[in-house]
């Protein structure tokens, strides 16, 4: 793969990926239990979060109110009964910390002097130990008289949450204490792991019972959606259709969704099948016209030539203008039986009259249809390209020599003069023969492709018209090939047209 190919790959299979994954690729099952999923997972974020928001507000503020105790205790006065503990050799000779726990952080300042700085935390088994300087510098931070809030003393010490006051006993002092919030954090982070588990089985559990849930409610509709197919895998185009799929009484309750779809669907049937009904007469009144006529016009026909074929061979001397006469009707009525002659075999393939079933040798048929088309075209160069074996399939013999025929006279027709048209026969391993006629003529145009083989379809004025046609026999060509249970295809290009052929070699 060159390089300018590769990233136009990567663009593909990158498209692809995003066309997979985006939702409107997905089925109606398979958006619903999307939308389920991110309800149910949106739903277990919102509680998370409200959860982890509101225990958070509780601990704090239980954490405030202890904070208030730990300042009365750490503001109270020397003596009584109170089961102080001395923190140390305390300058101010007065701090005394009553039932303090591990966590707290203690600072007293005297008319803006630092007398004690001390915390008590679980390496030293809840004894005092003197506050680091970058802590202590992070306490003074606080200001007098705010709410508590949460500060970073760093180290090992972890956040604590600290409010400053001025004492009530001693003017000048001012007291800070910090209770750590890592036991709040550590409940937070608990809590937030057990949300987070539960959210994760809530959601699978949502996933695997909304699986199992939509697939049951959609149950009628995929039946309606199996009436529709077999709908659409009946034969329609042409022909007598017994149009009798209807959707079961049961998916047709107009008080549900599905309901109004499947009588929806019932009604469209009923309106088609009257279609197909009314179309088919018409068609068979049209087919029994087109033979009916197509009958009774050979035998005028016929009386015509005979007489216009009398004058001529008549030994009398006719003027040169009635002979040119007689000779236009002639020929045109020679023109109007082969019209006549293949609008009744139209009519009468048409009408599904069988076909003679005997073997055909195809190789030998090629051979002369090319020898005739010789003779009438030598303008032509032509090739056939045969096995070395007898190609043998069940048909009706005048008919696939008709095909032949037709087909070298529709390359001869319309192709100029020098064109080199080819036939070429091959036994496929598909069971089927296929027979080619391809010319190297100016091509089709695009625009009469796709109706190429429809009766009476010619080709433009890009096509020669040396000789004409009745525009009649390419549609011979797609009956009598459908009637022997094959089918002809047609490609075109400037200097390539091909016409292909496949026939089943078996019964």
């Amino acid at each position: 793969m060159t390089s300018a190919a590769k990233p136009e790959a990567d663009q593909t299979v990158s498209g692809q990926l995003r066309r997979a994954l985006h939702p409107g690729g997905w089925s109606l099952r398979g958006r619903l239990l999307g939308q389920l999923v991110a309800l149910v997972a949106v739903a277990c974020v919102v509680m998370g979060v409200v959860t982890e928001v509101g225990l958070r507000t509780f601990l704090l503020d239980k954490l405030n109110g202890q904070l208030a105790g730990s300042i009365q205790r750490v503001d109270s006065p020397i003596g009584g009964d109170q089961g102080q503990l001395p923190l140390g050799p305390p300058t101010s000779g007065r701090l005394r910390f009553l039932g303090g726990g591990a966590g707290t952080a203690i600072v007293v300042i005297d008319n803006g002097t630092v007398t004690d700085a001390y915390t008590i935390n679980q390496q030293n088994y809840g004894k005092p130990v003197k506050l680091p300087p970058d802590a202590l510098a992070a306490m003074e931070t606080v200001q007098v008289g705010k709410r508590p809030s949460t500060v970073d003393l760093g180290g090992s010490l972890g956040a604590h949450q600290v409010i400053a006051v001025a004492s009530d006993r001693t003017p000048g002092r001012v007291l800070i204490v910090g209770l750590s919030v890592v036991d709040i954090n550590s409940t937070l982070l608990s809590t937030g792991l057990i949300m987070l588990g539960v959210a994760l089985i809530a959601v699978l559990l949502t996933a695997l019972a909304g699986e199992l849930i939509i697939r049951y409610t959609l149950t009628p509709l995929r039946r309606v959606a199996a009436t529709a197919s077999r709908v659409a895998e009946l034969p329609l185009e042409r022909g007598e259709v017994a149009l009798s799929v209807r959707v079961a009484d049961r998916d047709t309750n107009p008080r549900t969704e599905v309901g109004q779809v499947g009588s929806a669907l019932n009604r469209m049937l009923g309106h088609i099948a009257n279609a197909l009904a009314v179309r088919h007469a018409s068609e068979m009144r049209v087919r029994k016209f087109v033979a009916d006529a197509s009958h009774e016009l050979r035998t005028p026909l016929a009386a015509i030539r005979g007489y216009a074929e009398l004058t001529r061979r008549s030994g009398d001397k006719v003027p040169p203008d009635i002979a040119r006469a007689m000779d236009r009707v002639e020929s045109e009525s020679i023109r109007m039986t082969a019209l006549v002659e293949d609008l009744l075999l139209l009519a009468r393939l048409d009408a599904g009259r069988p076909l003679r079933r005997q073997p055909v040798d195809l190789t030998q048929l090629a051979v002369d249809s090319v020898s005739d088309a010789h003779v009438a075209g030598p303008d032509h160069k032509w090739r056939i390209t045969v096995p070395d074996i007898p190609v043998i399939v069940p048909g009706d013999e005048p008919r696939l020599r008709q095909v032949l025929a037709n087909l070298l006279a529709n390359a001869r027709t319309h192709t100029p003069t020098g064109t080199t048209v080819e036939v070429a026969i091959a036994q496929l391993d598909t069971g089927e023969v296929r027979i080619s006629v391809t010319d190297d003529g100016p091509g089709i145009p695009p625009s009469l492709l796709p109706e190429v083989f429809e009766r009476f379809a010619r080709g433009d004025s890009s096509r020669s018209r040396a000789a004409g046609s009745t525009g009649l026999g390419l549609s011979i060509v797609a009956a009598v090939v459908t009637a022997h249970r094959g089918n002809v295809t047609v490609t075109s290009r400037p200097g390539h047209t091909e016409f292909a052929v496949h026939i089943p070699s078996e019964d």
